[in-house]
């Protein structure tokens, strides 16, 4: 008798309205999403189809209007939107990794440094480890050279690697990312994708990546499309991928 295996991120009917003076929009219409553990999903879409909206929704960024966002990540299922703020921050901190189109480096702080940030806040590890940790995912994302560096001196896809690496900080179970090849060249992004099907294949992450660009989702390993607000069914798209 098979076991019915429950996916990492569930969302049940998610609908998000922002309100203004101009009226109501709704960013996101009765999405119903799953991603499976191990699954590298892309959801793609143009400017303004409610990307990251949808990405807002599964970390507990904003609010959802209506609808259930389920995360299973710590083992646990959460109903990511019934967290108080202080929860939901030491829930995110423990099961996300968040990776951002703009880095989001600390510029006064050197590259191991960044990295051994979100460690620090957490208290997981004593400084001597997480300096031996942060240096390891700096090695992993191949710019251990450039540890004691600032952001300032390395490109703009050193930088990208080196917030992946920071992502990777406490060793969440998900990552999420957005848009984060969107101010890359062709060549970087590509390096950035490898970082990523590495994390999958042989570090068991699941990874959740929005982007614009139609021309990555054979990349995915499962894709979706958005378009004000809905979602159209994907496609597995690189199967054969991970075979290689």
């Amino acid at each position: 008798m098979s076991t019915v295996v429950a996916p990492l991120i569930e969302l049940h009917n998610v609908t998000k309205v922002y309100s203004s003076e101009a009226g109501d929009f709704k960013a996101l219409n009765g999405i119903d999403l799953r991603v499976e553990q191990g699954e590298f999903l892309g959801v793609v879409g143009k400017s303004g189809a409610g990307k990251s909206t949808l990405l807002n929704m599964v970390t507990g960024v904003d609010h959802l209007t209506s609808g259930e966002v389920m995360v299973r990540g710590g083992g646990t299922a959460v109903s990511v939107h019934t967290l108080d703020e202080d929860a939901l921050a030491l829930w995110r901190g423990q099961t996300l990794g968040i990776i951002f189109q703009s880095f989001q480096l600390l510029p006064m702080l050197t590259l191991i440094e960044n990295v051994m940030m979100p460690m620090d806040l957490c208290g997981a590890y004593q400084s001597r480890q997480s300096r031996a940790r942060a240096l390891e995912l700096l090695t992993l994302v191949e710019l251990e050279d450039h540890a004691d560096k600032l952001p300032a001196y390395i490109s703009g896809g050193q930088q990208q690697r080196v917030a992946i690496a920071r992502a990777m900080a406490n060793d969440p179970p998900i990552l999420v990312a957005d848009e984060p090849t969107g101010s890359l060249d062709s060549v970087t992004a590509d390096h950035i994708f490898e970082v990523f099907e590495h994390l999958v294949a042989e570090r068991g992450k699941t990874i959740l990546m929005v982007t614009h660009d139609n021309s990555l989702g054979p990349r995915f390993t499962r894709h979706v499309q958005i378009a004000d607000g809905e979602l159209t069914d994907g496609s597995r798209t690189a199967e054969g991928r991970r075979a290689k």
